[in-house]
């Protein structure tokens, strides 16, 4: 099993995150997780950004993704190959359609939060995601139990992550893959293959409850 915290923020290009990328690497690998994705605020590491931060992380690979603010709240997505379609604003609907055209993949993040009306959105769009985050440092008991719900009518895959912006929050939780990753490309497909199990890190935060039976 692998695992892999895949929503997490840094200094570099997220102005509200605390993470160094030096101290991301230390994080991660103090709470033994084999992949990071680092998913800045409407922003993607280029290649040469990761394969100089990889060149310090011998034991943790480390990929990226984007948060995208979206009209409709904010999206995980994987496997783009730049933002250029998707700026912040950008609708929900053309955000699909661009994750589709690229064969990438899009996770609802932190769902029901700030009074988002997830339902509403599930209802419109459909069970598209390739996973919910089920929970993470910004996913609340309360908002876990409006996911719970909504999961039970429309079954999309579970993920677990820690929305980071502090060092100790890294790894909180993280989605355990069953399925090797060594690209961003294979995190996509372990996704779209449902492949991913929420997991809490024993003596870590846990603001959105422990897991049990999930």
């Amino acid at each position: 099993m692998v695992k892999i915290d895949h929503h997490v923020h840094t200094t570099r290009y997220s102005p509200d995150s605390d993470i160094t990328p030096k101290q991301l690497i230390a994080a991660a690998k103090a709470a033994k997780l084999d992949v990071v994705v680092i998913t800045e605020h409407d922003h993607q590491w280029s290649e040469d950004e990761l394969a100089e931060l990889n060149q310090s992380s011998p034991n943790v690979l480390i990929l990226s993704g984007a948060e995208v603010s979206a009209r409709e709240g904010h999206f995980l997505v994987y496997g783009l190959p730049n933002l250029d379609d998707v700026p912040a604003g950008v609708t929900l609907r053309n955000l699909l359609k661009t994750v589709k055209a690229h064969d990438a993949a899009v996770v609802a993040a932190h769902p029901f939060r700030w009074g988002q009306d997830f339902d509403e959105i599930v209802s419109e769009h459909g069970a598209v995601f390739h996973g919910v985050e089920y929970v993470s440092n910004n996913v609340s008991p309360e908002t876990r139990a409006s996911t719970d719900r909504m999961l039970k009518r429309n079954p999309m895959p579970r993920t677990g992550s820690s929305d980071g912006h502090q060092p100790e929050i890294v790894g909180c939780y993280y989605s355990e893959v069953d399925a090797p990753v060594r690209t961003i490309a294979d995190f996509v497909a372990a996704l779209k293959a449902g492949k991913v199990r929420p997991q809490h890190n024993p003596g870590k935060p846990s603001a959105a409850g422990l897991l049990g039976g999930v």
